[in-house]
């Protein structure tokens, strides 16, 4: 019989591109990756790495064998669905942004806690890059994040990614900027502004970079910062202009305005588990309490909206609607991401 942690290992070089890679996110030393490679491919009796420069590269039989790899950890992991308690228990990591642990896990969590109080949950921040890692190599078992073009495609026989929110972006400004409140404002219209945007690296500042070349400008960057409570304060004493998540809390010193764009760029916040685990009791349950979560939050008095994605897999969520007024400003207190 063929040890399934070594195909494990040999799954984890084609996802990382090596096997120190490798060896690092499943806890090992380089040489024991090797050696599990090695007698994987002893009892295969094929060659699965092949010098490539000064690394190794995965062998046509090595591909081949991903693709049974892959099926093999996918009915594993609905086995282990298929035979775990139907109450919730145990432990469930979960990994995500930090607007979506602020905004969304961290009260789905708490009625997760009251619902379930045999489940233990435990939340991590990281950027998507690092959850799609964390999930794959069994460190964590739901991500909630956003899409981004190196996530998971769809169809990935590796992990299983659904739509979960649309998240628009608003600009963010000083009250005292010329396009504070103004309506029909579009992207476009800002390629002069210094803009504030994330540290090089992160999802963030791609996103943003992205939205405006797709506008047809690159914005001349004023600052750059890791937190929002950071671009507040730039935004608020008028030192540039930003993109903010409408998901995102504020502080409220200094004062800010949100003006919605007319052009409405948005995040698309995701799910994403291992693939063929996304029956199993506990993941149910998170799913359930975001669900719950997310239909709170368009019906709280003021409280700003996300719309919901088409092909949404959690019943139950209402389309969340801009507000009646249609009023595109809105002064920010008491709002951190």
């Amino acid at each position: 019989m063929i040890d399934l942690r070594r195909l494990q290992v040999l799954r984890a070089v084609a996802h990382h591109g090596s096997v120190t890679a490798a060896a690092e996110a499943l806890h090992l030393t380089p040489s024991a990756a090797s050696q599990q490679i090695r007698h994987l491919a002893r009892e295969l009796q094929v060659a699965l790495l092949e010098p490539a420069g000064r690394g190794v590269r995965l062998t046509g039989a090595a591909r081949r064998l991903l693709g049974h790899a892959d099926a093999i950890a996918e009915r594993w992991e609905r086995a282990e669905a298929d035979l775990a308690d139907p109450s919730p228990t145990g432990e469930l990591r979960i990994c995500g942004l930090p607007t979506t642990i602020s905004a969304l896990l961290a009260p789905a969590v708490a009625r997760l806690r009251e619902r379930w109080p045999a489940l233990v949950v435990r939340l991590r921040e990281a950027e998507p890059p690092e959850c799609f890692d964390l999930v794959f190599s069994g460190a964590a078992e739901l991500v909630v994040t956003m899409a981004t073009p190196d996530g998971p495609p769809t169809g990935d026989a590796r992990l299983d990614a659904r739509p979960l929110l649309d998240d628009p972006y608003d600009l963010l400004t000083s009250p005292g900027h010329p396009l504070a409140g103004a309506s029909g404002v579009t992207l476009a219209d800002l390629a002069a502004e210094p803009w504030i945007v994330g540290m090089p690296g992160t999802a963030y500042r791609r996103l943003v970079l992205a939205l405006a070349a797709g506008a047809g400008f690159t914005p001349s960057i004023a600052h750059e910062v890791l937190e929002w409570t950071a671009v507040a304060a730039l935004a608020g004493q008028g030192l540039g202009v930003s993109l903010v998540p409408r998901l995102v809390r504020l502080p409220g010193e200094p004062a800010v305005v949100r003006t919605e764009l007319a052009d409405a760029p948005s995040r698309k916040l995701i799910t994403v588990v291992r693939r063929g685990n996304r029956e199993d009791p506990a993941i149910i349950a998170a799913l359930g309490a975001l669900s719950a979560e997310i239909g709170e939050m368009g019906r709280r008095p003021g409280a700003e909206r996300a719309r919901r994605m088409p092909g949404d897999p959690l019943d139950g969520v209402g389309e969340q609607r801009r507000d009646a007024d249609g009023q595109r400003a809105r002064v920010e207190q008491g709002r951190e991401h």
